[in-house]
């Protein structure tokens, strides 16, 4: 259920980005916006989000994902429409998502993959550790039995 509520909040949040900067200021249909949208979200959810968010930080998942977004609106565009050059309009959507997807990413780590892991909780470099010392380690013998019966037997 996380990862349908993630999608989702990605999904609507792209398809507002892209609808205001590929279908408003560039005139792109609306059956190809959804249609990069989708591919995008889903394809910048499984790399950059469960993949390399994972492995690594915020900023390396966000790069990952601005070139991704700009590979797939470049291309989807050049493929189903008949503009010229789609250079500009997919670099200032691939921008507008990478910022989107920047404050995106600490929600999937805190609520997706931090709940996953809970083997994770415990950081072992905060760990203080400390000995015990008490009277049990060096031992009395003069109040032991069988160190009193020896005594008494020479």
């Amino acid at each position: 259920m996380r990862h349908v509520k993630a999608l989702l909040i990605k999904f609507i949040a792209s398809f507002a980005l892209l609808y205001m900067v590929l279908a408003v200021l560039y005139d792109m249909s609306f059956g190809t916006v959804f249609l990069i949208t989708l591919v995008v979200g889903v394809s910048s959810y499984l790399l950059g989000d469960m993949l390399i968010l994972s492995k690594s930080n915020n900023i390396v998942a966000t790069i990952a994902d601005v070139g991704l977004s700009f590979f797939f609106i470049y291309y989807i565009g050049s493929v189903l429409t008949y503009d010229g050059n789609l250079f500009y309009p997919s670099l200032i959507s691939a921008i507008g998502i990478g910022l989107f997807e920047f404050f995106f990413h600490k929600y999937v780590y805190t609520h997706v993959i931090h709940n996953e892991n809970v083997s994770e909780d415990i950081s072992t470099r905060n760990l203080r550790f400390q000995t015990e010392a008490s009277e049990e380690l060096t031992p009395d013998f003069k109040n032991q039995k069988h160190y009193k019966k020896k005594k008494k037997k020479k």
